[in-house]
C-alpha cells in the first residue's frame, strides 16, 4: 500500500480530479485546506512582509489530497493527476509524493 499525497495549488481543478480517481477505482480521500510557508511569513511576520510582492500570483491557499492506494494504481493516479492540472515538472501545478505504508489500521478489509 502507498499513501498519495498531492498538494493542489489551483483549486478549481478538484472536482475534477476526485472524478479521475473514481474512474481509477479510488474510493476514498481526504481532503486538506492548506497554506504554504511563504503565505504565512508574508503575512504574519512583519520582518518579511517585504516578500509580498516576491508571492504575486501565487495562490494564498490551497487543497491537499490525501490517499491510501495499492502500488499498481500509484502511475495511473500521477497520470490522471498531469492530466487535469498539467505536468508536476513545471511550477505552480502542485507538488505530489508517494510514501510507503508499513501497517494501516482501520480501513475495510475490502480495500
Amino acid at each position: 500500500m502507498k499513501l498519495l499525497v498531492f498538494i493542489l495549488n489551483k483549486e478549481e481543478h478538484l472536482e475534477e480530479i476526485l472524478e479521475a480517481f473514481l474512474e481509477l477505482n479510488i474510493k476514498g480521500a481526504t481532503i486538506l485546506d492548506s497554506v504554504g510557508m511563504g503565505s504565512i511569513v508574508a503575512r504574519d511576520i512583519p520582518i518579511f512582509a517585504g516578500f509580498k510582492s516576491l508571492l504575486q500570483g501565487s495562490r494564498p491557499a490551497n487543497k491537499t489530497i490525501l490517499t491510501v492506494i495499492p502500488e499498481n494504481l500509484v502511475q495511473p493516479a500521477v497520470k490522471a493527476i498531469e492530466q487535469v492540472v498539467g505536468s508536476l515538472e513545471e511550477p505552480g501545478n502542485g507538488l505530489l509524493f508517494i510514501l510507503n505504508i508499513e501497517q494501516i489500521f482501520g480501513l475495510s478489509k475490502t480495500f
